[in-house]
């Protein structure tokens, strides 16, 4: 489907919010800013509370303490990797609403496409190396048939022998199936089938397992195939991001299907939008952690909030709220009678988090290795990564950052933290801050360093950082105060509306329920859009509603979602399903 239909953007600022009216935004990552950014548009005076002394939640990148020189920025450091896949659009639409200097198109002409992946494999096992492209003579609109997908299916899994010919074309029967479900088959059945058994991995060779269950599931989105939600793993990565981002349906203009920024996070992104939303009026209180939401006569009279300096606990009060944080800190906030006056709160303490957080390299060499991210396949960590200086065309590292010697940053991700590594034999909770990295860094080796070719090299490390949000490793609890919302099955029934039982109260972040449904950036922003129509409509305000993008939806294949909505009612599986 495309974008709901509202007024153009050019409607949106010429309606003020009605006199006075001011809302309080709590958390200031990526939700809270799109939040801010609408509301503004529209005339609120809004406040943002935000934990940290930075804006930009785990998007933001962040300073590597000491390790500036001669006039040079220190070296950059983040969560994790930013990337931007071409099928978002709610996000690239604020993106474009942001000024930069020199970019007509605002932040979001930051944006560079990745070309190519690599999915590394360990132990001298030959590599899979896959170009970005969209195809160059996409279908006319009518042509895509399910013969058709499936031969397109088959032509990506044609890995020179390493599935079996069986194998391949069962994953392509399953891939028809989900692309023709209708939406109750999808909500009911699929999402409660998790990944794995969808693709009946269990019953596969290693390959299988290794290649579409868990490269898909637990090294893309930290959620082991085991339980992902099929209509997630479906919806999102399968058909969005791989299918539909091939044949360059459903995207964000020319966008290939994987895109980075050309500058640390804050730089190119993060700190233009923090100077037009303060353009716009937008206030900031910052070091600022929300203690409880209170909740009196029906609606939300104000927010506990206090000082991390410890100066003190005060009471804010606004005419609207949007929690804009976390679920996990998010819920902490909500007290018996706020949940008892809308019971989907309550719900949310059934979601799910874990583990994903990035550890950066930097290198003497530039180490590019592919022009693209690398997924190592094998690594008992699921250790992703891209090199990024590559793409940062508006920066000369060495020149611009840390003491002039690090050519490059290898950004990496680990996202199994409970199996057992290659070096230590210990999960990854179980080691050491310094153990995690060298582990880490052996993982890349183990996947990148094949055919006699040496690509990492011990002597090029110049140094490292680590996301300080995990606390406490090698120690008996350790923390980590950024995981990452995952999808097990039957997640989407306890995920809430932005729009609550509580007239004054707002829900924004990638916890709640939007068509994109998976933990993005572009599910924050959605979100974000949603939470401030709700609060437009409370409002009864005449101001442009936020448009929302959803994800695609190929006209072509509606006739058989019908026919499956009648097989679905009767009982009936899939035309497609043949167990």
């Amino acid at each position: 489907m495309g974008a709901l239909a509202v007024p153009p953007v050019a409607a949106r600022a010429a309606a003020a919010a009605p006199a006075g009216k001011h809302v309080a935004v709590l958390g200031g990552g990526v939700a809270g800013l799109s939040a801010a950014h609408e509301l503004a548009e529209r005339g609120y005076t809004v406040t943002v509370y935000e934990y940290y002394d930075v804006l930009g939640g785990k998007a933001r990148s962040m300073d590597v303490p000491g390790t500036g020189t001669d006039g040079r920025r220190p070296l950059p450091g983040e969560h994790g990797f930013r990337f931007f896949p071409g099928f978002y659009r709610n996000l690239p639409d604020t993106m474009r609403r942001i000024p930069f200097p020199g970019n007509a198109g605002g932040v979001h002409d930051n944006l560079r496409n990745g070309t190519e992946a690599l999915f590394a494999r360990g132990a001298g096992r030959p590599d899979l190396h896959f170009p970005l492209r969209r195809v160059t003579t996409p279908p006319a609109p009518g042509d895509i048939t399910p013969s058709w997908l499936r031969d397109q299916i088959l032509s990506v899994l044609d890995l020179g022998g390493r599935l079996p010919a069986h194998e391949a074309a069962y994953f392509a029967g399953r891939v028809l199936v989900h692309l023709t479900s209708c939406d109750a088959r999808r909500e009911d059945q699929w999402e409660k089938t998790p990944w794995w058994h969808f693709i009946r991995a269990e019953r596969m060779s290693e390959e299988y397992r290794t290649l579409l269950g868990i490269g898909q599931t637990r090294n893309l989105v930290a959620t082991r195939a085991e339980v992902a939600s099929t209509r997630t793993v479906g919806r999102v990565i399968i058909e969005a991001l791989l299918l539909w981002g091939l044949l360059g349906r459903g995207m964000d203009g020319d966008a290939d299907i994987d895109r980075v920024l050309n500058a640390p996070t804050s730089e190119a992104w993060i700190d233009p939008w923090t100077v037009h939303l303060r353009s716009l009026g937008v206030r900031f209180v910052l070091g600022t952690e929300v203690r409880e939401v209170l909740y009196d006569g029906g609606r939300v009279t104000g927010v506990r909030v206090s000082a991390r300096d410890g100066s003190g606990e005060r009471t804010v009060t606004a005419d609207h709220y949007v929690c804009a944080m976390p679920v996990e800190h998010a819920r902490r906030t909500w007290g018996a009678a706020l949940r008892a006056a809308d019971p989907q709160l309550a719900r949310c303490d059934a979601l799910r988090t874990d583990w994903m957080t990035g550890v950066q390299f930097y290198l003497r060499t530039p180490a590019p290795v592919v022009h693209g991210h690398i997924n190592c396949l094998d690594s008992p960590w699921s250790v992703t990564g891209i090199g990024q200086a590559q793409f940062w065309d508006v920066r000369d590292f060495s020149a611009d950052y840390g003491d002039g010697r690090a050519r490059d940053c290898l950004s990496a991700i680990v996202s199994e933290w409970d199996k057992p590594g290659i070096l230590y034999g210990k999960t990854a909770r179980e080691c050491t801050r310094e153990e995690v990295v060298e582990e880490c860094w052996a993982q890349l080796k183990d996947a990148l360093n094949d055919s006699g070719k040496t690509t990492l090299r011990d002597t090029d490390r110049i140094a490292w950082f680590m996301d300080p949000a995990v606390t406490g490793l090698g120690g008996p609890d350790p923390q980590n105060r950024e995981p990452l919302l995952i999808h097990p099955a039957g997640t989407l029934y306890n995920r809430p509306s932005a729009k609550t039982a509580v007239p004054n109260f707002f829900l924004a972040g990638d916890y709640v329920r939007t068509d994109v449904d998976l933990a993005t950036m572009e599910g924050a922003n959605e979100s974000a859009r949603r939470a401030v129509n709700a609060l437009l409509d409370q409002d009864g305000s005449d101001a442009g509603r936020c448009r929302i993008w959803e994800l695609y939806r190929p006209q072509e294949l509606e006739p058989l979602k019908r026919v499956d909505e009648v097989r679905y009612r009767l009982g009936l599986p899939n035309t497609f399903d043949l167990g």
